[in-house]
């Protein structure tokens, strides 16, 4: 199964991925963040400071499948 790169997710598909799979529990309201130009940068942002072993066990990966490399931490080189 190939993993789903998280810049293919919607606003309310990451709110939900990252409160309800991984608990975070810090977020602005999501009515604000679907109403804000940064709103949907700020989510993917937070998959980031995710293990990728974590994300990878959720089906998804930072990577947006264009990408050859990446450090120790799943980030594009």
């Amino acid at each position: 199964m190939a993993l789903i790169p998280v810049v293919e997710l919607g606003v309310s598909e990451a709110y939900f991925i990252l409160t309800e799979r991984f608990g975070v529990t810090d977020l602005p309201p999501l009515e604000s963040l679907e109403n804000e130009d940064w709103g949907r940068d700020y989510l993917l942002s937070r998959f980031w400071e995710l293990p990728p072993s974590a994300l990878a066990e959720a089906g998804l990966s930072t990577m947006d499948g264009h990408e050859t490399g990446s450090d120790s931490a799943g980030r594009v080189a």
